[in-house]
This record gives structure tokens, sequence and C-alpha cells, in this order.
């Protein structure tokens, strides 16, 4: 297979939407540079997600790190630059942020410590909604994207809905549209596009940690359309498809990729 300089940096490539995105795409002809963050006993999937980006002929450079640590993403960025440096004519044509790290409390309890602090819902916020913007400007100045480049990040119907616990991750997501929304407009002369995802219900590792999971995977499943829940293939499928050279045009969407679940009440 031909050596492509075609890159993607996945943010939260070590499962669910980001390993599904990472393969999806490496199977399109694109590198993979992936942050993950993982203990010793989930390396071994971190391993194989290479290993099968690698067998589609692809490089895959992952780095274990915590990706809304700014000195993470100085080094991350350095790394990439030493890449591209080796290999002239390299861009980072995909960015996937898809960050799934937060704290599931609600803000009022009759116990104190049952509440949210303020330096959870700061850290929830942080990770899961202003983190793309402070790698996008790095990413930028560095010349790393570029005309054609596409710049995605998995919101959920949270961001204007109601649940249990999920007002810290409810109030990131909607951070994270509105953040998608002014990127699209400040990168549009670079010819650069940025769209949020909206993914159905789907059975990923975060999903798991929300309270009342399998209450919404069945209600799901019961009023798609098509009698199932989304998947991440479904996803990754679409972000291939959106990441070609004709979509320049579709910028500053929420995009929907739900297989109809939204429409039925």
């Amino acid at each position: 297979m031909a050596e492509s300089k075609d890159w993607a940096l996945i943010l939260g490539a070590s499962s669910g939407f980001g390993e599904a995105v990472s393969l999806e795409l490496a199977r399109s002809g694109v590198n993979i540079f992936g942050i993950h963050l993982d203990r010793k006993t989930t390396l071994a999937n971190v391993d194989r997600i290479i290993g099968d980006i690698k067998k589609l002929g692809r490089e895959a450079v992952f780095f274990n790190a915590n990706a809304a640590d700014e000195a993470k993403m100085d080094e991350v960025t350095a790394e990439i630059e030493k890449k591209f440096s080796e290999h002239p004519g390299s861009q980072i044509k995909v960015i996937l942020h898809s960050l799934a790290f937060g704290t599931l409390k609600p803000f009022i309890a009759d116990n104190p410590n049952d509440a949210i602090t303020k330096a959870q819902m700061d850290m929830t916020v942080d990770v899961m909604g202003h983190s793309l913007v402070y790698w996008v400007q790095r990413l930028v100045r560095k010349k790393l994207v570029g005309q054609g480049s596409r710049i995605y990040a998995m919101t959920s119907a949270g961001s204007s809905r109601v649940w249990k616990s999920y007002g810290a991750v409810s109030a990131a997501k909607a951070s994270l549209e509105s953040h998608m929304r002014q990127l699209a407009l400040e990168l549009a002369p670079l010819g650069i596009t940025a769209n949020a995802i909206l993914a159905g219900v789907t059975d990923t590792p975060a999903l798991r940690k929300i309270p009342g999971n399998n209450y919404m995977i069945e209600t799901a499943a019961k009023k798609n359309p098509s009698g199932r829940c989304t998947t991440p293939q479904d996803v990754a499928k679409a972000i291939v498809t959106l990441s070609n050279g004709n979509t320049q045009w579709m910028t500053g969407n929420t995009i929907k990729v739900d297989g109809g679940e939204n429409i039925v009440e």
C-alpha cells in the first residue's frame, strides 16, 4: 500500500467512538495519532488497536497521556511537528474530540458530600469541552492543519436534555457545541471545517458509567426506526464519508448520526 501523508488526531482513541473512527479512517488510508489515558490493565486493548491499524497498512502513533493537560498538549504537538518534518507534505486531515472523562454527580444532594464540587464541575467541562479549543489553537499555530482539514467533536442529547447526575456532562456538551460553532467561524478562511456529531444512544464504555444506562439502551432500541441502537461503527463510517474533499461547505453544524432516533417521540 502506498505511503499516505494524511493523518488523523483522535482524542480518546482507546475505546468507543475513538477506536471505531481510528480503524475506519485507517481503512480509508489515513494514519493515526491517538491520545488515550489508560492504566496497565487496559493497555492490552490499546496494543490491539495499534496492531489493527498497522495491519491495514497505516502508521499508528499513540500517546498515553491526559489530553486536557496543556503541558502534554505541547509535548504531543512537538512530536507531531517532528514527525511531519521528516515527511514533508504531511497534514492532519481529521481531528476527533471524543473524550469521556467527567463527574456524574447531582448538583443538589441532602448530603453535601454527594453533590458535585466546583473542582469536579470545572474538570468535567474542561476535559469534555474546552480542551478541544486548546488543541486546535496549537495545531493551527504550528500549521499542522490547513485547507481541507476536518474537525469533529462527539456531543450528545445531553447538550439540550437532562438526565439524573448528568448535569456537568450536559454543560460540557453544550459548551462543546458552542465551541464548534465558533471554530467554524474562525477557521473558515483557512479552509477548515468544524462540526459536532450527535450520535444516537450507543453502547460504549462511557455510556455504561451513566446511572440508568440499561434503561437508556432499551428505550433507544425500541424507539429507533431501525429497531436497534447506534453503534460506534455507524458513526465512524459517517465521519469518514464527511471527511472527503466535497464537504467544504458543511461547517458549524451539529450533525445527527442516529438512524432517526431523535425524530421519534
